[in-house]
């Protein structure tokens, strides 16, 4: 796969999520991009270069997530002891791939595995696929994206100036959904 405008850390990350598309195929397991990639998927187009691939499922699909990765060559990366419970790192390639794990709480609400008090939006998870050279997808919602940024500053994250051109992006996918 040689794509033009592309460096090669982007088309080694493609080539990962193509294969992590496949895996979870295997599995009939669903998955939803979060960050820039997601944002790439709904435009239909690779906006700038990204340091890591990020991931929902659903918690009920990590055992056999993890074995299925393992299999096919990742290696498990060490994740901070207030994470284990709701996150699994992996390295293929240079490539990080973070995976949360999703689930609901006691009341219906959407939630990360082991963190209630962060709620998330009813319609978080978008049910279409979106296509990027070759590789289906589906992505959180640009509202949740958008969201997240939002509590990320709330609590302190350093400023990214990637960001900034984030929130524009979805502002822009936010505002062609109506």
């Amino acid at each position: 796969m040689k794509l033009e405008n592309v460096d090669e850390q982007t088309q080694t990350q493609l080539k990962v999520l193509y294969e992590i598309s496949k895996i979870f195929d295997n599995l009939d397991a669903d998955f939803w991009l979060r960050g820039g990639w997601a944002i790439d998927f709904m435009l239909g187009k690779v906006t700038r270069p990204h340091s890591d691939i990020d991931i929902k499922t659903w918690i009920t699909n990590r055992e056999l997530l993890e074995d299925a990765l393992l299999k096919a060559g990742y290696e498990r990366k060490p994740v901070g002891e207030e994470f284990r419970n709701r996150q699994s790192d992996f390295l293929k390639n240079n490539v990080v791939i973070s995976i949360g794990y999703l689930t609901y709480d006691v009341d219906g609400n959407l939630i990360m595995n082991g963190l209630p008090e962060w709620v998330w939006r009813d319609d978080s998870l978008m049910p279409d696929y979106f296509q990027l050279q070759g590789i289906k997808a589906k992505v959180l919602h640009p509202k949740q994206l958008l969201e997240e940024k939002k509590i990320y500053e709330e609590i302190g994250r350093p400023y990214r100036i990637k960001d900034e051109k984030s929130k524009r992006l979805l502002h822009q996918i936010i505002s062609e959904f109506k």
